[in-house]
């Protein structure tokens, strides 16, 4: 019998865990290095999502480890009000990679805390209180990141805050506006601002906005779009924030996505990737945004906030990857993830759509090429099989699309790596089908 099968474990597992969505996947994780988790057998299976997506140095990096060592026997957390010499190197560095004039630094903790930040920010900053996201966004669990989350997580849990909007995000796979039988992104923009203009009681205050809509099936905004969707907020005096705690650190080919387009958030927030799997995140904005919001009273006073630990580790993930070169890397290797499974759509015809960039690439299962219906089964037992054969894959299911696999391997995942994981996806596929 295999050692995942105990039966106490899993009997105190279902007897004392909240469940907090989906279901857990039917081996006990006891270890885990570089790109591989090892399950109570001493089984390998490749990680090909970095954890929840953020572990872009893989599991247990060397360096990482010992920089955690090193604080918590030395300096690991604080006074919320004292600085110590991480925080401020990290904030420093921050700015100095950051695009544009985002110089002001705050560090805190998850990705749905920087992201309630940066609304308190920009609410605080413009005086309105109307926040407008995509309607397959995730944006985190606490109060306001929940409210401009629309991909799950709203039904049963009484009235988002007022002046919670959504609209659509730009699919190029299952266009709403189409002309000349090309998406028409600009149309469509163009239509839900109409909307959103007549909605709004005149107090428009932020846009937040992921680069790629990771939960929301891996869709990639298209070239231009980001550019015309500023110069949106612009025009009603509300500020961009970007949320790039999937996107940043290089995991796109670029250190930060929205570099691609060459537009300057007003905020910028980052987490996941940042801390490379440990709880780091941080919100970047302008001296003038962060002036008016002091003058104002701005208060984000957390238990773990400019906590000296994170910020170490954060400065060691900076580090890595400007000396491995691991943002030129991810280009490359994403190259070679895209190629390979370009063939495997040669090959499968449930393999409807490839999206996305550098190391964050999405494939969408469908039962049907022409009619892109849906396979829900499908891609769950391929998921199964992909974990039965030594590869650990997420998939997300949303109404309206196929399911879709999010691939993020670790940035300096080895080539052999990336052909091991396809080739195991391959093999599932034709097990499946």
């Amino acid at each position: 019998m295999t050692r995942n099968d105990d039966p106490d474990f899993w009997m105190r597992a279902r007897r004392h865990l909240i469940r907090y969505g989906g279901t857990f996947a039917p081996v006990i994780i006891e270890r885990a290095e570089g790109s591989f988790v090892y399950d109570a057998d001493g089984r390998k299976i490749l990680d090909f999502t970095s954890g929840q997506m953020s572990a872009i140095l893989g599991h247990g990096h060397p360096e990482i480890a010992a920089v955690v060592a090193q604080h918590v026997g030395q300096l690991d957390h604080l006074f919320s009000g004292m600085l110590t010499r991480p925080v401020v190197d990290l904030a420093t560095e921050l700015a100095r990679l950051a695009p544009g004039a985002l110089e002001r630094v705050l560090l805190l903790t998850t990705g749905a805390e920087a992201n309630e930040a940066a609304l308190r920010m920009a609410k605080l900053a413009t005086g309105g209180w109307e926040v407008v996201s995509f309607a397959q966004s995730w944006h985190g669990m606490t109060a306001g990141a929940a409210s401009a989350t629309y991909s799950a997580g709203r039904k049963g849990y009484g009235p988002a805050p007022t002046g919670s909007f959504a609209i659509p995000a730009p699919n190029a796979y299952r266009p709403v506006f189409e002309k000349d039988g090309v998406p028409d992104w600009r149309t469509e923009l163009d239509y839900a601002f109409a909307l959103i203009d007549r909605q709004s009681t005149g107090n428009l205050a932020a846009f937040l906005a992921e680069l790629i809509l990771s939960s929301g099936g891996i869709i990639d905004l298209p070239p231009g779009y980001l550019a015309a969707l500023k110069d949106k907020c612009v025009a009603r005096g509300m500020l961009l924030i970007l949320d790039e705690a999937q996107t940043g650190i290089g995991r796109t080919g670029l250190m930060f996505a929205c570099e691609r387009d060459g537009v300057i958030p007003d905020v910028l927030t980052l987490s996941k990737t940042l801390g490379a799997g440990l709880p780091l995140a941080a919100v970047l904005t302008t001296p003038e945004i962060e002036d008016r919001c002091h003058e104002r009273g701005f208060l984000f006073y957390t238990t773990h906030v400019s906590d000296p630990l994170p910020a170490a580790v954060g400065l060691k993930v900076l580090e890595i990857v400007a000396r491995d070169g691991l943002v030129a890397q991810a280009d490359e290797r994403g190259a070679q993830l895209a190629a390979r499974l370009r063939a495997l759509q040669q090959r499968f015809a449930c393999i409807g759509d490839l999206r996305g960039r550098g190391l964050l690439q999405g494939v969408e299962i469908v039962s049907d090429r022409a009619t892109k219906s849906p396979a829900p089964e499908l891609g769950d037992a391929i998921t199964r099989r992909c974990l039965e054969f030594g590869l650990s894959m997420n998939i997300v299911q949303l109404p309206g699309m196929g399911g879709v696999f999010r691939i993020a391997p670790p940035l300096n995942a080895t080539a052999d790596e990336i052909d091991l994981g396809v080739d195991i996806l391959e093999r599932a596929l034709e097990a499946c089908l």
